[in-house]
């Protein structure tokens, strides 16, 4: 039997028996629930300011676009610069937030998260937790917060995720800051925030300092879901660049889930006490 394959880089040369045919819009194969349009949206509705002044020019690919493919990866589980220059070949679901553009490669997804947006992790955070306020899906009433170990290189770093911030998020954590140095201060310890050995000394601002151990089902989330074990980041700035991306990305993903089921305005879960 003669074979048909010949031994060339370009494949087209050997022919096939088929023609592939796809719709060429692709609004026609993409679920109208799926939380790539609500990831869209979403970021659309971001002031990326601050994002875009870190660059001198734009060139073909604009960083809100360059904004939803990395955290599209990230809702994934999928991390890797060169990782999202594949998806970005194969999967429709990229191909629909590129909007017809080339496809970038995986230096400018690298260049993107330690140059661009590194610098303004906090502006982009906050604007988030802004959004999510207006939405109605924060109350701005309370905050938890706790950490958790996660290799990066040869080190380790806390993880300190931030859940249901005040729209006014810097005021808030500076005023957290202080009630943590004023328990320190009083009791001549060294408090760890989800140690809830040396937490049982901070009575008097607990509910201030409201259900430490609320955070344990996003890294739950993180850790599990996402499949998050290592950055592959150098560095704290981009190790926080990094932590950002991955908490931007479990709130939408979260966000999808509560308007599937029909819970917005609502906690998926019960809310643990103090």
């Amino acid at each position: 039997m003669q074979t048909l394959i010949s031994l060339h880089k370009n494949y087209t040369l050997n022919g096939e028996g088929y023609q592939l045919k796809l719709p060429l819009n692709l609004e026609t194969i993409i679920p109208v629930d799926d939380s790539v349009r609500l990831l869209s949206q979403f970021v659309e509705a971001m002031d990326l300011t601050d994002l875009y002044s870190t660059y001198k020019r734009i060139n073909t690919f604009s960083p809100r676009t360059l904004l939803k493919i990395v955290l599209y990866s990230y809702m994934n589980g999928d991390y890797s610069s060169r990782s999202m220059e594949i998806n970005c070949k194969r999967d429709i679901n990229f191909m629909y937030l590129l909007e017809g553009k080339p496809v970038c490669d995986h230096a400018t997804f690298a260049r993107f998260r330690s140059i661009h947006f590194a610098p303004c992790t906090k502006r982009i955070s906050a604007e988030m937790s802004n959004l999510l306020y207006d939405l109605g899906e924060i109350s701005g009433e309370m905050v938890f917060i706790d950490g958790t170990k996660i290799e990066a290189c040869a080190n380790k770093y806390t993880f300190v995720w931030k859940k249901a911030v005040t729209r006014n998020q810097g005021k808030l954590l500076i005023k957290i800051a202080d009630l943590i140095a004023e328990c320190e201060q009083l009791y001549g310890i060294r408090i760890v925030h989800g140690d809830t050995v040396k937490m049982k000394h901070v009575k008097r601002l607990r509910k201030k300092l409201y259900a430490l151990k609320q955070t344990e089902d996003s890294f739950g989330e993180l850790k599990q879901d996402m499949q998050f074990r290592r950055y592959l980041s150098r560095g704290t700035p981009n190790v926080l660049a990094e932590s950002v991306l991955l908490a931007m990305a479990g709130n939408v993903n979260k966000l999808h889930n509560k308007i599937q089921k029909g819970r917005t305005g609502r906690y998926l879960f019960p809310i643990k006490s103090a």
